[in-house]
């Protein structure tokens, strides 16, 4: 059966994986259940074979790990369910950016791209510009760029060569480029260093089963990326963006190939400027049709865009405090989203929830949404809360993805070549013979590339002249002229004195 049992109301309320790639909400005041519906939604498709990835923001879902402990108190809801409970432990895996809690994740910055890295750099519109002309440079050169240093690099390289890169590209003024330069920085000191480099992660390793068919669950350690919002939030976009254009059609199927996570949703739609935020709906609203589900975790459904809270068809409401009028006016907005039932008064229910219930929604047979359920949430087989550095040391110890990502790579890229081709320009510059014109390198065969155009420039062609034979020519006739006038002076000293 591929089902799973969210909880019980008059009746039990099921999600159907044929539906769960039409994405769902969990959302609700903290305290009141969302990481416990988030976490035996997590199990429930991992027991369907279903990979799931999420981020742990407070450290509480890594007990999907470790089977949980019987207690009066679940002993008392399980009672009230009626339902049948098994200690459970899950297959998972730890991942974190920083490489502490978990196998480092990293992707180059080519994979990026120059907007989602202009975002994270918060970058305006003009050096947003600049910062995609540097990576078309790149991409001409041959020049991969992997890491910040290999982007510094190459900003400097762009710095240097302005004037050239501005006659084919449009104008590129040195302080966007300065500004690019600062803002790397400051995204260096924030840790990104540890996200950009090799080997970068490769998501088919999120979309994995064990060895009894069991979908494995990805936990990115997110505690200490949570402080910094827009690597975060950044971070799982590009996971979405990379699914959304790697994996093939797959149409509708009985249930998802990968279901994704998104806890703190609000933090990716904060500041978003409206090309973005369209752009999120886009993914969202077509990833489906690839196989992936996403799940929005959130306190309040309106920390989410109306256009895409309208994509999601699985929801879990969990209870709302309505102390201001703005509280008040977040409840009855949320209670306008949800299908009506007579049976249920949504504005008065959601500020009178337990912890543990939640008014839930799901799709039926032909994409039909259930009316809304004032449901008692069921338990998850794991433990609920965090686990000890030994547990996770044992865990991270079995993961097969040690020896692939656990040591850094750093093979040649553009920050090599670019240093290798500074030295090369150093040893090849001409050196003018006393008395005589510099002496010029010689052509390059296969001239035509930005590099080229460089050496044109500096060292001359055939039909004109460099800038550095004009340069010593200039060095030349203002040697010549100081001489002059030192001999004039002489000799004019030595008449004035013998007067």
């Amino acid at each position: 059966m591929n089902d799973i049992l969210i909880g019980k109301s008059d009746e039990a309320v099921w999600l159907h994986a044929r539906y769960a790639n039409r994405h769902g909400m969990i959302a609700g005041a903290t305290g009141t259940g969302k990481s416990v519906s988030l976490m035996l939604l997590a199990e429930g498709f991992s027991k369907l074979g279903v990979p799931v990835f999420l981020a742990d923001v407070k450290g509480d879902l890594a007990g999907l790990c470790q089977a949980g402990v019987m207690s009066d108190r679940l002993k008392a809801r399980i009672d009230k369910l009626g339902v049948d409970w098994s200690p459970n432990a899950n297959p998972v895996v730890f991942w974190d950016i920083y490489g502490k809690l978990g196998h480092p994740i990293r992707a180059t910055i080519s994979e990026m791209g120059p907007h989602l890295l202009g975002r994270l750099l918060e970058l305006n519109d003009t050096q947003q510009g600049v910062l995609e002309v540097v990576f078309r440079c790149a991409d001409e050169e041959g020049l991969l760029l992997l890491d910040l240093k290999d982007l510094r690099s190459m900003l400097n390289f762009a710095a240097e060569n302005a004037k050239v890169i501005s006659k084919q590209y449009g104008l590129m003024s040195t302080a966007s480029l300065a500004a690019i330069q600062r803002a790397l920085l400051s995204l260096e000191e924030s840790g990104a260093d540890h996200f950009f480099g090799e080997p970068a992660l490769d998501l088919a390793d999120f979309m994995r089963q064990d060895m009894s068919g069991r979908g494995i669950i990805s936990v990115l350690a997110a505690d200490q990326l949570i402080l910094k919002p827009k690597l975060y939030s950044t971070f799982l976009l590009w996971m979405l963006s990379e699914l959304f254009e790697n994996l093939p059609e797959a149409g509708d199927l009985d249930k998802p190939k990968l279901v994704f996570f998104f806890d703190e949703a609000h933090l990716l739609f904060d500041d978003a400027p409206p090309a973005l935020v369209q752009r999120i709906e886009q993914v969202v609203r077509l990833i489906r049709s690839k196989g992936v589900g996403v799940y929005f975790c959130s306190q309040n459904p309106d920390d989410v865009p109306q256009v895409v809270l309208g994509q999601m068809g699985n929801r879990i409401q969990h209870a709302l405090r309505a102390f201001t009028p703005r509280d008040q006016k977040a409840v009855r907005a949320a209670a306008e989203t949800f299908p009506p039932n007579p049976k249920v008064d949504v504005v008065a229910t959601i500020t009178q929830l337990g912890v543990g219930e939640a008014l839930v929604t799901t799709l039926q047979d032909g994409g039909v949404p259930l009316p809304v359920q004032r449901s008692l949430i069921a338990s998850p087989g794991c433990r609920i809360g965090t686990i000890t550095d030994e547990e996770r040391a044992a865990i991270r110890s079995r993961s097969p993805f040690g020896s692939k990502y656990d040591t850094i790579v750093d093979r040649e890229s553009a920050f090599e070549k670019l240093a290798a081709r500074t030295e090369e320009t150093a040893a090849q510059a001409p050196v003018a013979p006393a008395g005589g014109a510099p002496v010029q390198p010689a052509a390059k065969p296969n001239g035509g590339g930005l590099m080229d155009k460089v050496s044109g420039m500096l060292f001359g062609t055939g039909r004109r002249q460099g800038m550095i034979e004009a340069l010593a020519k200039s060095a030349a006739r203002n040697a010549g002229s100081q001489i002059s006038r030192s001999i004039m002076r002489g000799v004019l000293g030595g008449i004035f004195k013998g007067r």
